[in-house]
C-alpha cells in the first residue's frame, strides 16, 4: 500500500512538472487561491457586523458604509474568481497542447511492432481522451483543491472567532460528512478506472470496424458486429451508470448532513440569542458560513476524484511515452545522396522470438541494378523491406548500404534516400498534390507536374475536377486502384530516392492499366538501385537478378535466363505456371 502511495506522489510530481514552462501562471493561480480564501469570508462577517453594530443601533450612516464595503468585497471576489478560473483553465489547456504534441511525436517514432500489437483505437484514446482528462488536474484539481482547503480553514477560523460554541455545535455532523466523502471518493475512483478501460475498448472496436466497413458489408456481417457493439456499449454504459449512482447517493446524503447541521445551529443559536450567549448578527451570518463550509467540502470529494482520474489517465499516457519501442537512432551519417550498393550479410529476423521469418540471408545488389524477389505468401519478401527501412531491428547479421551498416546512418537521412511503393496505397484526406508532396514545402508544383508527366499520370490527374487540387477522400476511396498506384509512383519520384522498393505494386492492377504502370515502373527504376517484389513475373523478367525466397531462405538467385535453365527450379515452375495459364 505504501509503495502505491509513493508511486502516486511520484506520478503527481511528474504531472505537475508538465506545467514548468508556465510556472508564472501556475504561481499566479496559487497566489489567487491564497487571496480568495480570506476575501470570500469577509462578506458574511461584514453582514454580522452590520446587524450587531448598526442595524439594531439605528446607525444608518454606519450601515451604508458596511453595505458599501460588502459591495466592494463582492466585486473584488468576482474579479478574483474570474482571474482564478481563467488562469487554471488556460494552464490546463496549454499543458495538454504541449503533451499532445509530445505524444503524437512519440507515436510517429514507434516501431511498427507496436502498431502490430496495439489497436489504433487505444492509441487514439491515449492521444485524445486521456490527455483531455489530464487537463482537469490543473483546471479542476490541484489548485482548486488548494483554494477550497484554504477557504475551509478561513471559514472555520472566522466562525470560531465569531462564536466558538455555535461553531462546535455545527461541527457535530462533521464525522458523518467525512465518512461519506471517503466512501464516495474510493467508489468513484474504482468506477472511473473501469470507465477508462471501457472507453478505450470501445474506441478500438469502432476504429477497427469503421476502417474495415467494406469487409463488414461484403461479408454481410453487419448484424454480428452490431451484436458485439451492443455488448461493448452496454458495458461502457453500465460503467458510467455506476459512477453516476455514487454521485446520486453522495450529494443527497451531504444535503441531509448539511440540513442537520443547519437545524442544530438554529436550535442552539436561537437559545443562545435568548440567553445572551450568541449575538443576532452571528445567527444571521452563520447560515452563510455553513453554506460556505459545506459547499467546498461537498466539492472537495469530487475534485479529489477528478485529480485521481487525471492521474490514472496520466499514468497511461506516461506508460506510452516511457515505452522503449522506438528504433534506436544512434547513427550519425547523413549523406546528401547514396551510391546505392546494397548487401545483406547473414541477416536473420523474427517478429516473434525464435520464429525466424528470415534465416541467414545473404545477397548483394550493385548500384543502379534491379533485384526482383519472388516467393510464396509468408516467405519473407515484405520483411526484407521492413528491415531495410529499419521499421524493425535485425536479430543478427547486418545490412550494408555503400559498405556502411544501416544502423550507422541517421534514421531520417536513411529513410529520405529510400522510397517504398506499397501494394495497398494509402492516401490521406486532402488534395492530390498534398498526397504527392506530403506537404513538403521544398517540393514545388512544377516538380510534381514534371514527375507526373514522366510517370504518365499527368493526363488522368488533369481530368479530375480541379486537377492537382482535387480533394481525395480518406484512403483515396474516390479513385481507382490504378489511379492511386500512379499517384504513389509520382510521390516516390518527386522525393528522388537513391534506392527504390516496389512491394507488389502491380498485383491489384487491371490489364488495361498494366502497360501504364509498367511504363511508370521503368521510369522509376532507371539509374536507381531497385528491389521489386512481384507475383506477376512478366513485370520482372528484365531485372538484373531474381531472388527466389521460400520460408525465409534463398532458394535460387540469378538472372531470368539463368533461372529458367535450372531443371526443376522453383522459378521455372512459377514462370511456366503463369504463362501456361495465360495461353489457356
Amino acid at each position: 500500500m505504501g509503495q502505491q502511495k509513493k508511486f502516486d506522489y511520484q506520478l503527481f510530481g511528474r504531472v505537475i512538472a508538465l506545467a514548468k514552462p508556465y510556472r508564472r501562471i501556475f504561481i499566479s493561480a496559487g497566489v489567487l487561491a491564497v487571496v480568495l480564501a480570506p476575501v470570500a469570508t469577509l462578506r458574511p462577517y461584514l453582514i454580522k457586523v452590520m446587524v450587531d453594530d448598526h442595524i439594531f443601533k439605528y446607525d444608518i450612516p454606519g450601515m451604508k458604509r458596511v453595505a458599501l464595503m460588502i459591495g466592494i468585497v463582492l466585486i473584488v471576489n468576482v474579479l478574483l474568481q474570474y482571474a482564478f478560473i481563467y488562469s487554471t483553465n488556460w494552464l490546463g489547456q496549454s499543458v495538454i497542447r504541449d503533451l499532445r504534441v509530445n505524444v503524437f511525436k512519440h507515436i510517429t517514432n514507434l516501431k511498427l511492432s507496436y502498431f502490430d500489437k496495439t489497436p489504433i483505437g487505444t492509441s487514439t484514446t491515449r492521444t485524445i481522451n486521456d490527455i483531455e482528462t489530464i487537463n482537469t488536474v490543473f483546471s479542476q484539481g490541484v489548485i482548486t483543491i488548494l483554494a477550497d482547503l484554504l477557504t475551509l480553514f478561513a471559514v472555520l477560523g472566522i466562525m470560531l472567532y465569531t462564536s466558538w460554541k455555535l461553531t462546535l455545535v455545527c461541527l457535530i455532523t462533521m464525522p458523518f460528512l467525512i465518512g461519506a466523502t471517503y466512501i464516495f471518493k474510493e467508489k468513484v475512483k474504482a468506477s472511473y478506472q473501469v470507465v477508462r478501460t471501457q472507453i478505450s475498448r470501445m474506441n478500438a472496436f469502432l476504429q477497427e470496424r469503421i476502417t474495415g466497413m467494406r469487409m463488414v458489408q461484403i461479408f454481410n456481417a453487419e448484424q454480428q458486429e452490431m451484436e458485439k457493439f451492443k455488448t461493448i456499449n452496454k458495458e461502457y454504459t453500465e460503467a458510467n451508470l455506476n459512477a453516476i449512482l455514487y454521485y446520486a447517493i453522495f450529494f443527497p446524503v451531504v444535503e441531509i448532513i448539511s440540513a442537520a447541521s443547519l437545524g442544530l445551529m438554529v436550535w442552539y443559536g436561537a437559545r443562545g440569542v435568548i440567553g445572551g450567549e450568541v449575538t443576532l448578527g452571528a445567527l444571521v451570518a452563520f447560515p452563510i458560513f455553513l453554506s460556505m463550509l459545506f459547499r467546498p467540502m461537498r466539492m472537495l470529494a469530487d475534485k479529489f476524484n477528478t485529480l485521481q482520474m487525471g492521474l490514472v489517465a496520466a499514468d497511461r499516457v506516461f506508460d506510452l511515452l516511457d515505452s522503449d519501442q522506438q528504433i534506436a537512432n544512434t547513427g550519425t551519417i547523413s549523406p546528401d545522396r547514396l551510391k546505392g550498393d546494397l548487401a545483406f550479410e547473414d541477416v536473420s529476423f523474427a517478429y516473434i522470438a525464435k520464429e525466424y521469418v528470415l534465416n541467414k540471408i545473404n545477397f548483394k545488389v550493385n548500384a543502379g541494378e534491379t533485384l526482383a524477389i519472388v516467393g510464396s505468401t509468408g516467405s519473407g519478401k515484405s520483411t526484407i523491406i521492413n528491415i531495410l527501412n529499419r521499421f524493425y531491428e535485425l536479430n543478427s547479421g547486418q545490412i550494408l548500404i555503400d559498405g556502411t551498416d544501416i544502423r550507422s546512418y541517421e534514421l531520417k537521412a536513411l529513410r529520405k534516400r529510400i522510397a517504398v511503393v506499397l501494394q495497398d496505397v494509402f492516401l490521406f484526406s486532402g488534395s492530390v498534390i498534398d498526397n504527392i508532396t506530403l506537404r513538403d514545402a521544398s517540393i514545388s508544383k512544377e516538380t510534381v507536374i514534371e514527375a507526373a508527366k514522366m510517370i504518365g499520370a499527368h493526363e488522368f490527374i488533369m481530368k479530375l475536377p480541379g486537377g492537382y487540387e482535387y480533394e481525395v477522400m480518406e484512403r483515396g476511396a474516390t479513385l481507382s486502384m490504378g489511379q492511386r498506384q500512379l499517384i504513389s509512383f509520382v510521390r516516390a519520384l518527386v522525393f528522388d530516392p537513391d534506392i527504390l522498393i516496389l512491394d507488389e505494386a502491380t498485383s491489384s492492377i487491371d490489364p488495361e492499366s498494366e502497360s501504364v504502370i509498367q511504363h511508370a515502373i521503368e521510369t522509376l527504376i532507371a539509374k536507381r538501385t531497385s528491389i521489386i517484389i512481384a507475383h506477376r513475373l512478366s513485370t520482372i523478367r528484365h531485372a538484373n537478378n531474381i531472388m527466389v525466397l521460400d520460408k525465409g531462405e534463398i532458394m535460387e538467385f540469378g538472372s531470368h535466363q539463368e533461372l529458367l535453365q535450372l531443371e526443376e527450379g522453383h522459378y521455372k515452375q512459377l514462370y511456366e505456371m503463369q504463362f501456361v495459364e495465360v495461353e489457356v
